[in-house]
């Protein structure tokens, strides 16, 4: 096996192994965020509120 061959090997080695690194942190959120609830964001006001803001 040539040099260039090895080093071809070895790139497809790590770039295996990131992408199955990749694959199980996916899966991972996945599992974590899927439990989190989604619920609808709150209604928005149709027009403009003034707020009160009372100092004292």
């Amino acid at each position: 096996m040539t040099h260039a061959e090895e080093v071809i090997e070895r790139a497809h080695s790590v770039v295996a192994a990131l992408r199955a690194k990749r694959e199980r942190e996916a899966e991972r959120r996945k599992e974590v965020f899927g439990r989190i609830d989604v619920s609808k964001p709150s209604p928005k006001p149709n027009g403009s509120i003034q707020l009160s803001l009372k100092l004292q």
